[in-house]
């Protein structure tokens, strides 16, 4: 049986949730999965495959997941990769277009990894869990937002045994 790691690099618990999502699939799916925090990923080399997900904050990587891919550089150049973003807040052509291009320019701090399969997904924010510095008055004005569409992660965990080649 194929063994799936799915790491997240969250700061507020959304992209955690997506990393779930997508384990809940592969493993109904009849794949091994665990789900772990990108700070406490483990072993690598053990899995068949690893999904990573970071939140786009300010449409940056987090820095966990930074340190995850050079922590793990000789595991992920040998085990398939597939890599998602949480970013959006706002559903305008112009935010989904940035956070792809955000999403790539944190992976092009790593050329040598290679994913083989890359999204970006709807972010959320809940004003009233924002701490601080976050919870400056620009944001607090804000109203809460779910952007993750949760039938499209779904949709996107079915193709990954594929599209890692582990399926």
């Amino acid at each position: 049986m194929s063994s799936v790691l799915v790491v997240h690099a969250t700061k507020y618990g959304s992209t955690r949730q997506v990393a779930q999502a997508i384990a809940k699939r592969l493993s109904s799916a009849g794949f091994d999965v665990d789900v772990r925090a990108a700070a406490d990923s483990g072993d690598v080399s053990k899995y068949s495959a690893v999904v990573l997900g970071t939140a786009l904050y300010f449409f940056m990587w987090r820095g966990d997941a930074h340190r995850f891919v050079r922590r793990n550089r000789a595991a992920l150049t040998s085990v398939p990769l597939a890599l998602f973003g949480l970013g959006p807040i706002e559903d305008k052509a112009e935010q989904w277009a940035g956070a792809r291009a955000n999403l790539e320019k944190g992976l092009a701090k790593h050329p040598w990894l290679k994913p083989s399969a890359i999204t970006v997904f709807g972010g959320r924010v809940e004003p009233s869990a924002l701490r601080f510095p976050d919870n400056n008055p620009a944001f607090r004005g804000m109203t809460p937002t779910d952007l993750r569409d949760f039938q499209a992660i779904d949709a996107w965990a079915d193709t990954l045994p594929e599209a890692l080649g582990i399926g």
